[in-house]
């Protein structure tokens, strides 16, 4: 894990003694400071530490001291309070002072482990809450794991944002989204922004799964186990260990294995077919479905139990009718193929203007492949409309008629209430009620409203 971590504590076998447990436990940034004072000079010349284990009896400064100076250095940093002495009157001081726990020597690698990673996934959720109610976009720590992601749009910048801290954690990851909108390529993002980044990343299709063949495919099976078993075979689970499992189309899948399923969530084993021991496997787990699972759950053909497992942090991918500033950046990113060949290719700006009134059903997936048949098609330098297909060309919104001297159509009043209306009900946090008040309109009217905007 990627957290910087500092320990404080006047004993240096005590400090040595933790560093070593949180290695093992897989901290690799463990910092050590035997000196309270250097300690808080560290933080008060501005180092950043997403954790604090601090001893509470340390001469020169105690620790509860030590802790309210820090939180107020470092309002962000978790800190964890460790003393000998077990004293409720004690616990209640530091936890009105900031801190998140509170624990007693010996410690456990198990206990220090439970502690710190709750603190810490406090602290992300913390920051995906500054995230939403935030009207600026802070950039990627890691911008290089999401740059096949395109956009410039404020929405989709924050749901990275937001992916880029779930990916620090092993927490499960459910990503919505319709057809089209990418959410393999944000499950990949995730992965190489995780510690697990050098490990393998496994895409199974899970509509392609069929009954007979998910526990060979997932569990792996011994030489011999079946007829037709030639050779031992490890599955999904084993020869993704240590890395990230994506379960594409997770509602497609049968009761009966969401059953399985469900087992090695719970467990982190399996049992291969041919063997009588279980094996246990270390995965993260992303599920992606563009149908509506809590639809299904109501119709009894998901399982409850397995959505709120897979659903330890939810990602929604916009699609491309509500992120069209994007349209022009990713026509543009499909055009480098035809660039790179030599051919110099651009857009007449009434066929960017028509593409950009267009609602895109398919999304990103139907966006290049118009942009690729009309760069085969076009032999000049410019794709105009009569390179695109034949939609682009019938029935063309007044909006695509462009005034003298003009190089974009003007916004529709229905697409700025559009935009206003969505960017006010994203910066509530998805609040229907509180957006409805904001707005000064009735709660059922922007019910109906984002309805229509094919948001539920």
């Amino acid at each position: 894990m990627l957290k910087r971590i500092i320990v404080i504590d006047d004993e240096k076998d005590f400090l040595e003694t933790m560093k070593r447990g949180l290695v093992l436990s897989g901290y690799q940034k463990v910092e050590l400071e035997n000196d309270p004072a250097l300690a808080l000079q560290r933080f008060e010349n501005g180092e950043n530490f997403d954790a604090a284990l601090i001893d509470i009896t340390m001469p020169g400064m105690d620790g509860i001291t030590l802790l309210g100076k820090i939180k107020s250095a470092s309002p962000q940093t978790e800190c964890i309070m460790v003393t000998a002495l077990n004293e409720a009157s004690m616990a209640m001081d530091c936890i009105r002072k900031g801190a998140y726990d509170y624990l007693v020597k010996p410690i456990s690698r198990n206990d220090l482990f439970v502690s710190l990673s709750r603190a810490l996934e406090r602290q992300s959720l913390l920051e995906i809450l500054d995230i939403r109610k935030s009207q600026s976009l802070s950039n990627l720590d890691n911008p290089d794991a999401f740059s096949e992601i395109i956009t410039q749009s404020a929405s989709l910048i924050r749901v990275l944002r937001e992916a880029e801290l779930h990916a620090k954690s092993d927490v499960p990851i459910l990503i919505t989204g319709e057809s089209g909108t990418g959410k393999e390529l944000l499950a990949r993002a995730i992965h190489n922004a995780s510690p697990r980044c050098g490990s393998p990343f496994s895409a199974i299709n899970m509509a392609a799964i069929s009954a007979t063949l998910f526990d060979a495919e997932f569990f792996g099976h011994t030489k011999g186990a079946f007829t037709g078993a030639q050779a031992s075979r490890d599955g999904y689970l084993c020869s993704t260990d240590r890395g990230s499992l994506f379960l594409d189309e997770i509602g497609s899948l049968s009761l009966e294995l969401q059953g399985k399923l469900l087992r090695v969530l719970q467990e982190g084993e399996h049992i291969p077919i041919g063997k009588d021991r279980p094996v246990k496997t270390d995965l993260r787990f992303i599920a992606a479905t563009n149908e509506d699972i809590e639809a299904q759950i109501r119709d009894h053909t998901f399982r409850s139990d397995l959505y709120y497992r897979l659903k330890g942090a939810w990602l929604h991918l916009p699609p491309l009718r509500h992120r069209k500033e994007d349209i022009p950046l990713l026509a543009g990113y499909f055009l480098k193929p035809a660039t790179n060949k030599g051919r110099d290719l651009n857009f007449h700006p009434e066929a960017m203007a028509r593409l950009k009134a267009y609602d895109f059903p398919g999304n990103i997936r139907e966006l290049k492949s118009i942009v690729l048949s009309a760069a085969n098609l076009c032999r000049e330098k410019e794709i105009s409309t009569k390179h695109l297909p034949d939609q682009f060309r019938k029935n063309i919104p007044r909006a695509c008629v462009l005034p003298p001297g003009a190089s974009e159509p003007p916004e529709t009043l229905r697409s700025v209430e559009k935009k206003y209306i969505l960017s006010i009900y994203e910066l509530t946090g998805k609040n229907k009620s509180r957006s409805a008040a904001l707005l000064d309109i009735g709660l059922n009217t922007l019910r109906r409203k984002l309805h229509a905007y094919g948001v539920n």
